[in-house]
């Protein structure tokens, strides 16, 4: 029988165990979480009437396999859309919550009224982002940044208000750094196929007026449902407080230092932060542990807020899922959600649940505040921001020190020859969010992927 051991217990681990079990008989496998709880940054939290999220609060539904595994495990009827009525999202400009015209998408406006009457742009900005039809495409392969890309196709404005805030916000990265290949590739193949964002996206909507599945969904008990269901599943092979200091080449496999003790087994998979990994694989894979030292990460945090209904002081109501915060407003906060309005049963009838990130690119050491300081800072922040003077009846602070790996320019390209190297040594394996996507479905393929392998 052959013998696997998986370290790491984060998402991706825990769909690699999900795995092996369900399609790989023969396989005695033991996973080792280095902490006392196994999901990652999936948390949720239940307090008083309030679902509080740590991390991820949803996934995304256009990549199949976060919904694919709630089926597998019977949760699809706790599956619960988000809100689609109120799926409006804002900017800060100048210190004032302005509206997404509608018929953004991304970043691209299809819609030319809303788009002209929107205080969100210059008219120059409005201007030179009608011009982008007339921009010709790239023609050669090479990456670029976010901010590189939107600003050649759309122009500076629209990177700084929309591109920044909204597409390097979701990787919490420097978007003059982050890697266009590695996040959003649709774009330079709407480009090259196209001709034009505005052309594909006006094209795309025609094709999809209506799809019967919302973009984004959650669980009714909050993200950490997902977690729960699967370790009860797994049951006592997932252990916790387990350390791996050591793992070296066998005779006949891998040997493992697990809390001092020593064992053996056929493959490892590394499941781990990229930073881990690294250490872990020592002199194994040179070449491959120097590209996993390198790789950035940053740390951040999310402070959860609970009030009494109404907040009749705020400068706008939560009528959609929040609002985002450019760089340019030099603002302690990156984005606040409004997670009772973007989800129902958040948190109890006549109250409201928000959420504020704070941390990322040049901002860490907020990260390092105690949790009073860290309320504060929220409050003053949504206090100056969006008027909200009222005081919260519950309040929760997470932080993710080291937690967000940075897909710089090139990533792509390093990640492919990365796992080349580490797939031509037999019985090793790598999966995780450092490699081809942050999300909880990217992570549930990784730790699939890297099980069939096992099996191969």
């Amino acid at each position: 029988m052959k013998r696997v051991a998986i370290i790491g217990g984060g998402m991706a681990g825990l769909a690699a165990a999900s795995e092996l079990s369900r399609k790989t008989p023969g396989i005695d496998w033991q996973l080792y979480e280095r902490s006392d709880r196994l999901g990652g940054k999936i948390v949720t939290e239940q307090i008083d009437g309030f679902t509080i999220e740590g991390g991820p609060d949803s996934f995304i539904t256009q990549k199949p396999w976060g919904l694919a595994l709630c089926r597998e495990l019977g949760l699809e009827s706790e599956c619960i859309p988000c809100n689609s009525a109120a799926q409006k999202v804002y900017i800060l400009v100048k210190g004032r919550l302005c509206p997404m015209p509608d018929g953004f998408r991304l970043t691209v406006p299809t819609r030319i009224a809303p788009f002209l009457r929107s205080p969100l742009f210059s008219w120059p900005a409005k201007l030179r982002m009608g011009l982008e039809p007339f921009i010709p495409a790239r023609a050669d392969d090479e990456d670029e940044s976010i901010s590189a890309f939107i600003t050649r196709r759309l122009g500076k404005e629209a990177a700084d208000k929309i591109g920044g805030p909204l597409m390097a916000g979701i990787y919490v990265a420097d978007p003059e750094r982050l890697s266009l290949m590695s996040t959003f590739p649709m774009f330079r193949a709407m480009e090259r196929k196209h001709g034009s964002l505005i052309r594909a996206m006006r094209a795309s909507a025609k094709q999809n007026k209506k799809t019967e599945t919302p973009m984004f969904m959650s669980l009714r008990k909050g993200m950490g449902q997902l977690v729960q269901t699967l370790t009860d599943r797994l049951g006592d092979r997932c252990q916790t407080g387990q350390v791996v200091e050591q793992i070296t080449r066998a005779s006949d496999g891998w040997s493992l230092t697990v809390n001092g003790a020593t064992r053996t087994v056929d493959d490892v998979i590394l499941a781990t932060p990229l930073f881990e990994t690294g250490r872990l694989l020592g002199g194994l894979v040179p070449t491959a542990r120097d590209t996993l030292n390198a790789m950035r990460y940053v740390s951040t945090a999310t402070v959860s807020l609970g009030f009494r209904l109404p907040l009749a002081e705020v400068s706008q109501p939560m009528n959609g899922f929040g609002f985002v915060i450019p760089r340019s407003e030099q603002r302690r906060i990156l984005a606040c959600t409004w997670s009772s309005v973007k989800f129902a049963e958040r948190a109890p009838a006549d109250h409201a649940l928000l959420r504020a990130f704070v941390g990322g690119e040049g901002r860490e050491e907020l990260v390092d505040l105690d949790d009073d300081a860290l309320v504060q800072l929220v409050r003053d922040e949504l206090r100056e921001t969006w008027g909200l003077t009222a005081d919260p009846i519950v309040h929760r602070v997470f932080r993710w020190p080291r937690g967000n790996p940075q897909y710089d320019v090139g990533h792509a390209a390093r990640m492919r020859q990365l796992i080349d190297e580490v797939q031509a040594v037999p019985g090793l394996h790598v999966a995780g969010s450092g490699y081809n996507g942050i999300g909880l479905p990217d992570c549930i393929r990784s730790g699939r992927e890297a099980a069939t392998r096992v099996g191969e």
